[in-house]
């Protein structure tokens, strides 16, 4: 089977696919690889690919494009603080993220049977069942709000370019951040244990070893890496580290400022820092609407030992997660990548 992008759908290795099944949670139908690039999917995604390739990028849209846990909530609540919200002064902002910027890859993590029968009690449904009434939520609940949403848009995604209609960057303004792969890992690893799911119960060096083979959702990272950093120096795209944005964020706010041109004031950035502080965030914990530790798509009592969606958003927390064997695992894998990318990644 392939799709518009020309990738091929190939079945996943039968002992992958039976190592996953005793450590993690089943995924809506199945998992599948995808050539060329190896990448790997819910099985789901066949549903949508060709939807996602083809969607509508719209003169004005911004795409917030990361792999997982690299600070993509932050820079959602950055960008869209940036164009709609800078005077700290728009009741849109006590919506919750997802509804103000929407994750068009979330339909292929939805359950067949959320879908068919929507409840509007659902955190993911309920603005949905608003903004389109008597649309079929199997077509896609992001998707179709993304395509209702009225101008200026701002859009998340974790789906690499190669997967997306190259024409993306003719109209549209893509923002990619970039994250130290050992932090991103220990955030990874948080986010599959608390999310019911993904459901990951194995250990942490398991979890690494899944990172490092490509063998996780969205993979394989460096190839995802290596596609944004290729566009670099595109216009319409721009480049960002995280380890940046938390060193010197006024430095970081400015050059987005004049990649959006959008020419905000010295207290309107200012605004927008205090109010996407990793404390702000947390306290507001306004990801799909309920707190949390409130919501039923979390482990309740993993949250309440080990945090929520709001960790810690800090560089290095991997001294408190991984061992020394992890870290030379890590770095070997990151040193080889390393080679084929051009640039010195900070660790």
């Amino acid at each position: 089977m392939f799709l518009a992008s020309g990738h091929e759908v190939v079945p996943l290795e039968e002992d992958h696919e039976a190592q996953m099944e005793k450590e993690f949670a089943s995924l809506p139908g199945g998992m599948i690889r995808l050539t060329p690039g190896n990448w790997f999917f819910p099985g789901a995604f066949f549903n949508y690919a060709d939807k996602l390739y083809n969607f509508q990028w719209r003169m004005g849209d911004v795409v917030v494009m990361t792999w997982p846990k690299c600070g993509t909530t932050w820079m959602q609540e950055i960008i869209w603080t940036m164009r709609n919200n800078p005077d700290l002064n728009n009741p849109l902002a006590d919506m919750s993220i997802t509804s103000r910027v929407p994750f068009i890859d979330m339909d292929m993590f939805m359950l067949a049977e959320t879908l068919q029968n929507p409840n509007p009690d659902n955190p993911l449904l309920s603005d949905f069942l608003k903004v389109c009434p008597g649309a079929n939520p199997a077509d896609g609940v992001q998707l179709q709000l993304a395509t209702v949403m009225p101008d200026p848009r701002t859009i998340k995604t974790h789906i690499p370019l190669s997967l997306l209609h190259p024409t993306i960057l003719d109209n549209s303004k893509v923002v990619f951040v970039a994250r130290n792969p050992r932090d991103v890992i220990v955030s990874l690893h948080h986010h599959y244990r608390i999310v019911k799911s993904l459901n990951f119960t194995g250990s942490m060096d398991n979890f690494v070893n899944y990172f490092v083979n490509d063998k996780l959702l969205y993979g394989p990272y460096w190839l995802h890496v290596q596609e944004a950093w290729a566009k670099r120096h595109h216009p319409n795209f721009h480049f960002i580290f995280y380890e940046d944005l938390k060193a010197d964020i006024m430095t970081e706010l400015n050059k987005l400022n004049k990649f959006l041109g959008l020419n905000l004031t010295k207290k309107q950035l200012c605004n927008v820092a205090d109010y996407t502080s990793f404390n702000r965030m947390a306290a507001r914990d306004k990801l799909l609407g309920p707190k949390t530790e409130d919501n039923p798509m979390f482990f309740k009592e993993i949250v309440r030992q080990d945090g929520g969606f709001f960790r810690k958003g800090t560089v290095c927390s991997w001294k408190e997660k991984l061992s020394p064997e992890m870290v030379n695992k890590i770095d070997q894998w990151t040193t080889k990548n390393l080679r084929e990318i051009p640039f010195r990644y900070s660790l």
